[in-house]
Formats: structure tokens, sequence, C-alpha cells
């Protein structure tokens, strides 16, 4: 018998709401999808909560109830366009907005926002969310969390694949060719965030679409190399991070020995550490040569960043995840869908190869809207 649930999340881009209507029979398909916007405000106090500032609890308190809203609202406007009642969806999984991943701290932690409390009370739906958090206790990372979910649509027994989500964060999913072999996933740096956020302090635009600003400017080789020396870029799996890390502060102090470079000139070399950090990543993966990329996230539709991936690694197939049947915009909200799933039916979220954990475990808390 098929059964209905949604995927909910906000990524580390922070531009707005991803809901995706998946219908499972029991392989996903995706039904119906939406995207909310965030208001501009909203938004830029999102981006403020990622670092430490005066009032954080009663700000993050109040953002906390309006995202709330938001992914309800979201939520219905999904299920008015597939005209699907709301009695018919077995649950919600909201990922949230994350605000804060510190998974190398001491004690380690993550926090997302948007209270599922009032997007179950506001759909009438029970909602599972608070993925993260059980896999942090284990002693893992927390993220990534959707390897799981690539593992169980994307694999193939031909071809090794490499799924690589460029998000505001980027992160590859490697799955070798055959059922049985083991997987391997991790962040490998920034994705969007960087690009998106010298877009929006120089030029007041959210993005640099296709990647026209980067395409016009030059790489800086020795800023591209200080950046590359960063200690993360060096940790061995299971690694992850977030905004809150290469952040706007960051890319500052990287820039603080090189004078006034071009804006367009920085905007290139930031598009070259996303792709070459994914590309070091794909070469250094000990148990394939040349396997097929497929791309999704928000970087799938970024031509420049497409095209320099190819360039990186000639000898293997780049692509998009549409080619294997799943959208590039809506891989994510889907994944989310399917752990919402995987908690219902009690089963294990989480890989502890990819995230560091010290077992499987069911991820994720029920919020029933009575």
């Amino acid at each position: 018998m098929a059964e209905y649930y949604v995927g909910a999340l906000s990524g580390t881009s922070m531009d707005g709401i991803d809901v995706a209507l998946v219908r499972f029979s029991p392989q996903p398909e995706m039904v119906e999808t939406h995207f909310q916007a965030f208001p501009t405000e909203l938004r830029k106090q999102l981006f403020a909560l990622t670092e430490p500032g005066d009032n954080e609890i009663d700000r993050m308190g109040a953002m906390d109830v309006q995202l709330g809203q938001l992914f309800a609202k979201a939520v219905r406007d999904l299920l008015a366009k597939a005209n699907v009642e709301s009695v018919e969806v077995r649950a919600i999984g909201s990922h949230g907005q994350t605000i804060r991943h510190r998974p190398n701290s001491d004690p380690r932690f993550t926090l997302q926002i948007g209270d599922p409390n009032v997007i179950a009370v506001e759909t009438g739906i029970r909602v599972v969310a608070d993925f993260r958090r059980k896999d942090v206790a284990l002693g893992g990372q927390g993220a990534p969390l959707v390897p799981a979910f690539h593992d169980s649509v994307f694999r193939s027994r031909q071809a090794d694949r490499v799924i690589c989500n460029i998000g505001g964060i980027s992160n590859v999913t490697v799955l070798p060719r055959g059922q049985f072999s083991p997987i391997l996933g991790f962040d490998t740096g920034p994705g969007n965030t960087l690009l998106d956020g010298w877009c929006q302090r120089m030029l007041g635009e959210p993005m640099d679409k296709d990647g026209m600003l980067a395409a016009r400017g030059r790489i800086q080789p020795a800023l591209l190399q200080t950046m590359l020396e960063d200690p993360f870029f060096a940790q061995r799996p299971p690694k992850s991070t977030g905004p809150e890390y290469f952040s706007m502060e960051w890319l500052m102090r990287q820039l603080a020995d090189f004078g006034r470079p071009g804006v367009a000139d920085v905007q290139a070399t930031l598009l070259a550490l996303t792709v070459h950090t994914i590309a070091d990543a794909v070469k250094a993966l000990p148990m394939m040569k040349n396997p097929e990329i497929y791309v999704c996230g928000g970087g799938a539709h970024n031509i420049a960043i497409m095209r320099a991936l190819q360039v990186q690694l000639p000898t293997s197939k780049v692509g998009k995840t549409d080619e294997l049947g799943i959208a590039a915009d809506w891989v994510e909200a889907m994944a989310f869908a399917w752990l919402a799933r995987q908690r219902i039916q009690e089963q294990p979220g989480n890989l502890p190869i990819v995230t560091g954990a010290s077992r499987p475990a069911v991820l994720g808390s029920i919020y029933l809207p009575g």
C-alpha cells in the first residue's frame, strides 16, 4: 500500500524552504514539490544567528516560531498543489534550519530551529524532527545524514558513483559498484555559502547566477593556496562543517594579507575553492577510479561550477542527479521524507561509517498535532 510523506528543510544557503511530497510503495516516488522563499529580512536574521551576537536567546526563540510557521505554510501550499489532504500524509520529516553545527567542539553539539510543535499544530500532521542530535550523542558528527538515502536510491551494480550535493556546504556520498560494498560520505567544505555571501556583501545580489561573475574574474593562486591550508581540508572523514565555520569572517581573514583583489577575482577564487576541494576528495578515494559524478543542490545549476568540475575530473562523467530520476533541486527534501519514514518504521537513519557514531540509530523525535 502506498504511503505519503513530506520532506522539508532549509539548507545551508538559507534561501528558503524546500518541501517535497513523496509516495512510498515501497520505493520513493516524487509527487509534488514546492519552494517557499525567505523574506529578505528574515534571511538576514538567520545568517546573523549563525555567529555569536547580542540577545541571541530571544532572537533564536522568536525565529524558531517564525520558521515553524513558514514551514507549516510551505507544507499546506504543497498539499494544495498536489490536491492531497493532510489526513493522507503519514508524517512530515522536518530538518529545520541549522544555526550552529559544532561537531569538533567539547562538548560537540548541533542546533536546528523551526519549531516542530508549530508545524504539527498548524498542519494537523505529525512531525518527525531533531534528526541529528541522537547521532551526536552517540559520538557522531550528526552529518551528513543523506548518504543513507543516496545508498537506497542511487547505488548501481555496474558503475562506481559519487553523489555530490553542492548546497551552502558541499558533501559527497561515495557509492562503490555492487550491492554490499561499504559506502563513504563526508562534507568537503564550502559549496555556495561563500560565493553567495561575497555577492551579497559586494554587490547586494543574493547569488552569482550561472557563475557569471566568477567567469569574469581570474583565480588568485596564492589566495587559493592560503584557503586550502585551512585545517578542515586536511581532516580525514568522518567530518562535517557549516556556514558558521566557512563564514564571511573566515573569508575576510583569508583576504587580510592580499590587499584588495577585484570582486570578480575573489569570486573566481572562491569557485575554484569549492571545485578543488570536491575534486581533491574524489581523486583521493581509495576504492575507485573514474567514478560517475552526479551533482545535486543549487550548485548543479551553476554552469561555471559544473564546467570546472569536469575540467578537474576529466576522465569521469559529470552530470546531475536528474539523469538518475531525481531532480537535483529536490534530492535533500526527498531524503528527509525518507528519514521520517525510517523513524516511523523504527529503522536506523544514520550510517556510522559516515558520521562516526558508535552504532546505527533510529533518528528523530515525533511531535503530534493534538
